[in-house]
């Protein structure tokens, strides 16, 4: 009798926990970026939004960003992440940021908003296009940064390498101060636009951001298949009285090779599909869009993200 009680308890105990596993929610752990910058802010705002509308347990994680997002992944300790499309692609490759480190563990979900390539120059030191920039204290980024990359691959298209500037390795904020003071001639920022360093550094001090021509560009496109053009609204920053022409990268979603086809499915269904609730949630929100979404990405779309984009024909 008492090994018949013994046998229903745990007849029960096993219903319960099975019925407890078929109702917990699937988690998706999401990185991001730093708690002040915009993949923080803005991974909050969907991350929510797809708990709310999936009844995934979507967790945001607050990381270096890009590349340790990617390794991340890689590492099996997230499942979702934002990167930007060119810093993944290197990833892809095993080349520039990962010279020598090539992982696949992931794939694309979805690109989101636009990162602006943006020259800032001086216009004072005779700079009017970026051809002006050869001999001139030019900062292109954080040392090993994307930043440091694009300013190189932009430069390049316009035939000028690194020995051909006074090259400094300044952050965004170091960059419009030394811009402020003299210090340096011009800058590039990777960024979406406006950014507020150069709305600040603007306020006081007459700049020019350059343009990137369409044939530079095409250039650029041809050879990183990961850049798509960009304007810069006329007005973003004081004293810009027309659109300026440029290139940007793109915050890109990416997800872990392992999770399931339904699960990437509802995910992006759930993004696409919420943007006036995203961009209510946050600005970059207004930028979401099934055609920008499949554009300028050079990594593979995961099987449930490929298969919603054909659905609604954004992929063919």
């Amino acid at each position: 009798m008492k090994l018949k009680k013994i046998l229903i308890s745990l007849l029960f105990l096993s219903l319960g926990m099975g019925l407890y596993a078929k109702g917990a929610a699937q988690q998706i752990r999401m990185a991001t970026g730093g708690n002040t910058g915009t993949y923080y802010a803005f991974g909050s705002a969907v991350g929510q939004i797809l708990s709310n509308k999936t009844g995934f347990a979507v967790t945001i994680q607050s990381t270096g960003a890009s590349k340790a997002n990617i390794q991340l992944i890689a590492a099996g300790e997230v499942e979702l992440a934002i990167v930007q499309n060119d810093v993944m692609d290197y990833a892809y490759r095993g080349v520039d940021l990962f010279n020598g480190e090539k992982i696949t563990a992931f794939t694309t979900m979805a690109a989101l908003y636009a990162e602006v390539c943006q020259v800032v120059a001086n216009p004072a030191a005779g700079i009017r296009s970026v051809e002006d920039l050869k001999g001139k204290n030019v900062s292109v980024g954080d040392a090993g940064s994307g930043t440091e990359f694009n300013a190189r691959q932009i430069l390049e298209a316009y035939g000028i390498t690194f020995d051909d500037i006074n090259k400094q390795n300044l952050s965004f904020g170091a960059s419009a101060d030394a811009l402020r003071d003299n210090k340096i001639d011009a800058f590039f920022c990777v960024a979406g636009a406006p950014t507020t360093a150069i709305v600040d550094l603007a306020i006081g001090k007459d700049i020019i951001v350059l343009d990137i021509d369409d044939a530079h560009a095409a250039q650029l496109k041809q050879k990183y298949p990961f850049y798509t053009q960009f304007p810069v609204p006329a007005g973003s920053y004081r004293g810009q009285s027309a659109a300026v022409k440029t290139v940007a990268v793109k915050a890109t979603f990416i997800v872990s090779n392992k999770l399931s086809e339904d699960t990437v499915y509802q995910l992006t269904k759930t993004l696409l599909e919420s943007k006036a609730e995203i961009e209510t949630a946050h600005a970059k929100g207004a930028e979401l869009s099934s055609a920008y979404a499949v554009e300028g990405i050079s990594v593979p779309f995961h099987p449930g993200a490929e298969k919603y984009f054909r659905e609604i024909g954004a992929l063919k």
